[in-house]
This record gives C-alpha cells, structure tokens and sequence, in this order.
C-alpha cells in the first residue's frame, strides 16, 4: 500500500491550542517589560477588541491579533479547569 492511499490523522486543536499559549505568553511578557499591568491590558482586549490595549512592544499587538477571541476563551478557560 503506498503512503498516499490512506488518511493521516493528527490533532488541529493541540497545536492550536499550544499556538495560542505561546502568543499569549509573548504578549503578557511584552506588556511586562512596558510596565503594563498584563491581566488588566489581556482582559481590555478581551472584553473590547481593542488592540490598543496591547503595546506594540515586540510585535505583542500583531501577535495577538493573529488570534480569535473565541479561541483565545477556550484556551484560557480550559486551562483555568485544567482540562485538556
């Protein structure tokens, strides 16, 4: 059988999900070293969709940007129930 006849499977979600924490982390890092308070600045973003809340202080602005605020919930929220 060759490699081409059969379906791969792999996990989008993991991935995503593991996309997603990097880019958060960057971001909180960012806002960090700016003298921001990161959870306040994260939260405003959330809640509004305002970029502004974000310093643009290495690329944190357009790394974040990269995300769905849906997606962004979900991670965020399973990792508080620590579920996977």
């Amino acid at each position: 059988m060759n490699d081409m006849d059969y379906t791969r499977r792999f996990s989008v979600n993991l991935n995503k999900d593991e996309e997603i924490k990097a880019i958060l982390s960057s971001v909180y890092n960012s806002l960090r070293e700016k003298g921001y308070n990161p959870i306040n600045q994260i939260v405003g973003y959330i809640l509004s969709e305002d970029p502004t809340y974000i310093t643009n202080h290495n690329s944190a602005r357009t790394l974040i940007r990269q995300l769905d605020r849906d997606e962004l919930l979900q991670v965020l929220l399973k990792s508080y129930l620590h579920e996977t």
